[in-house]
């Protein structure tokens, strides 16, 4: 016998609890089942803990550079480790509980803890009860990659939700991966006080950005003591009594890095592994992500693949428009798609960057002409004010369109200031609507103006 649904929900991420609500509103029994912790990767091991600790690596930074603002500090800036971490679990506890706390108040739904795994289109199995349903939604999210990297496993390496139960400071940590994660964990223990090396395969930071937006974010944490070695080759990893040296060269000196602590920040994988897709005939690419159409429909019927574990989008703002689109079109009649949604990210480390749209290559492989506009940070009052003059604005346009193609703005509330951009181009009007509107000064936005009124063709 199967316990009886008209929905399940597999995952708690961003997209499964705002569905649950919209569902159960709808009159529909629903279960939702959560093998871990409640609120998924974002709320417990992802934006809200790390950026937390962004924050307390941020106010340590400041302390330091006192001074520059005229402020006296007495004594060194020292890091209570033990502190900030348990700010960081006071923080994303709240935030679990408010999740935890807001699917037990739907009426109708039934919250199961387990692995869940699918028998057929419309049965799930968790805890050995069968649960049936006609529409089942997959919301269970992603983990981080861990590469078969030659001696790996003779060491206790982090990943980044590992990385939340550290409550001291490493002498020297060592991270595999200069992209997004990486570089974020870079700056913010080097901020509290670690010795950092970033590791890169390749020969730039977040090779998918433009070259000038990752020389300036090395730069930028190059300033801070943040060390790199870039076109690593070779990578291998040995417990060292028990320090971990991490192998980087066959040939250029030196070799290899000793380090306390190893960090590994190279990419997710899809937590599709052990969730019974074959015998529901749902479809998965080569990397393990379910594939879906334009509105979020798997290749079986009756079965939707919301947030990370789709590939189309591996943000928290994404897996909520996941949930908006699939919403829309099967409780609305608002057909809502992916293909609507423009590409838009943030890198937090200090300054942010925010990104939208192309970048310069992707833009000129549309074969259009293309116009460019840049400005320095340091050209920017609001940010000279707080002596944050650090990158750069950025923005593409079609030349004969004069639509956005795309922005960076690597700088001073660059991951807020993005904004103004992206919602002229959700919009669909050309660049001269916001190069002709009158914006408050003294504030960053307020270069966007100056900086679409000296565009120019892109090389």
């Amino acid at each position: 016998m199967s316990r009886k649904f008209d929905a399940i929900i597999v995952g708690t991420g961003q997209a499964g609890p705002a569905l649950a609500e919209r569902l159960t509103q709808a009159g529909m029994k629903t279960a939702i089942i959560e093998r871990k912790l409640i609120g998924g990767t974002c709320v417990n091991v992802g934006c809200i803990p790390t950026k937390t600790l962004v924050a307390s690596a941020r106010a340590a930074h400041m302390a330091r550079r006192a001074a520059e603002f005229g402020v006296n500090v007495a004594g060194p800036v020292s890091v209570d480790m033990r502190r900030v971490k348990e700010r960081k679990d006071e923080i994303t506890g709240a935030s679990n509980q408010g999740v935890t706390q807001w699917l037990g108040g739907m009426e109708g739904l039934t919250i199961i803890h387990g692995h869940a795994r699918l028998e057929s289109g419309t049965t799930v199995r968790v805890n050995g009860e069968l649960l049936e349903a006609p529409k089942i939604f997959l919301d269970v999210g992603a983990r981080a990659f861990v590469p078969d990297m030659p001696g790996l496993e003779t060491v206790n390496y982090l990943t980044n939700s590992g990385m939340m139960g550290i409550d001291n400071l490493p002498d020297h940590l060592i991270i595999i991966g200069g992209s997004y994660i990486g570089l974020e964990f870079a700056q913010m223990y080097r901020r509290f006080g670690s010795r950092v090396t970033v590791v890169e395969m390749k020969d730039r930071l977040i090779s998918r950005e433009d070259p000038d937006v990752s020389k300036a974010v090395l730069n930028i944490l190059a300033q801070e003591g943040v060390k790199f070695r870039l076109n690593s080759e070779c990578i291998t990893v040995e417990n060292r009594d028990g320090s971990v040296a991490v192998g980087v060269s066959c040939g250029e000196d030196p070799k290899e890095i000793l380090g306390s602590r190893l960090l590994l920040a190279v990419g997710r994988r899809p937590n599709t592994d052990d969730l019974g897709l074959d015998a529901a005939g749902v479809e998965m690419d080569d990397r393990g992500y379910i594939t879906v159409d334009d509105q979020l429909r798997t290749s079986a019927p009756g079965i939707w693949a919301i947030g990370e574990v789709n590939g189309r989008g591996a943000f928290t703002h994404t897996s909520y428009n996941d949930f908006e689109i699939v919403a829309a079109n099967l409780l609305d009649d608002d057909p809502r798609r992916v293909s609507d949604r423009i590409l838009c990210y943030g890198l937090f480390i200090d300054p942010p960057l925010g990104r939208i749209g192309m970048t310069e290559a992707e833009a000129r492989a549309t074969g259009r002409p293309v116009l460019v506009g840049k400005r320095m940070m340091a050209r920017v009052g609001r940010a000279r004010e707080f002596s944050e003059t650090q990158g750069f604005m950025k923005v593409l346009v079609a030349a004969d369109t004069g639509s956005i193609l795309g922005a960076a703005i690597l700088g001073w509330n660059g991951d807020e200031v993005i904004h103004c951009l992206l919602d002229v181009m959700y919009a669909g009007r050309p660049y001269t609507v916001i190069q002709r509107a009158v914006h408050i000064h003294p504030t960053v936005a307020e270069l966007i103006p100056t900086v679409l009124g000296d565009l120019h063709p892109l090389d």
